[in-house]
């Protein structure tokens, strides 16, 4: 092998061996590092949003996240928005249907149907059209809080609170605009409902 050859074979090796060591230096840093350093840092500086935002109850049992709504039941406590996945977290997502879709129009009547029965006392033009629509994700935990506000008179009925405690309860509970700017009031459904369970009511089982 003449030498130029033997000078070009050893630059190609020299060059593998440099990007094999280059390479695990930054899957290292990378891969293994800067993870460890981001984690660290978050649980210092915000363990509860680096957790997952969990929520408990009085019993200090985790009952949900603040991020994902859940699905409400029993008539007796405020409801969130309509999901089309049931609220199932690791299927995020909505079928985006246009407002012409049949299968949107039947599942909008069937939920317009269903708060005429559950809500005698509070009429369509009333209804708000938060509570009959899907968020793009399917896993909205908010409410504005006049959704909230508009289950008041039935919950009222069921449980025997006053509507003005009620409605002071959705005031507790409104959170204002990220940085009195951005956004819109809105109401997490699961604080809500557990400051609910903390006036006595209790889930029917």
């Amino acid at each position: 092998m003449n030498k130029s050859a033997q000078a070009g074979t050893e630059t190609a090796r020299l060059s593998l061996g440099i990007a094999i060591r280059a390479s695990l230096v930054f899957i290292v840093l990378c891969g293994i590092v800067y993870p460890l350093v981001c984690t660290g840092i978050a649980q210092v500086l915000m363990p509860g949003k680096a957790n997952g935002s969990m929520i408990y109850n009085s019993k200090g049992e985790i009952v949900g996240s603040e991020l994902i709504g859940q699905k409400v039941t029993d008539p007796k406590f405020f409801e969130g928005r309509v999901s089309s996945i049931d609220y199932k977290a690791e299927a995020s997502g909505t079928n985006n249907y246009a407002p012409s879709n049949p299968d949107m129009l039947k599942r909008t009547q069937e939920s317009i149907e269903s708060w005429k029965a559950n809500n005698p006392d509070v009429p369509i033009s009333k209804l708000p059209i938060g509570l009959i629509t899907n968020s793009g994700s399917g896993l909205d935990p908010h409410i504005s809080p006049e959704s909230a506000k508009a289950q008041v008179p039935r919950i009222s009925k069921l449980t025997g609170l006053p509507t003005a405690q009620l409605n002071t309860l959705v005031d507790a509970n409104t959170e204002g605009r990220d940085l009195g700017l951005f956004g819109e009031p809105r109401v997490n459904v699961l604080k809500l409902n557990l400051a609910l369970q903390g006036l006595g009511i209790q889930a029917t089982k």
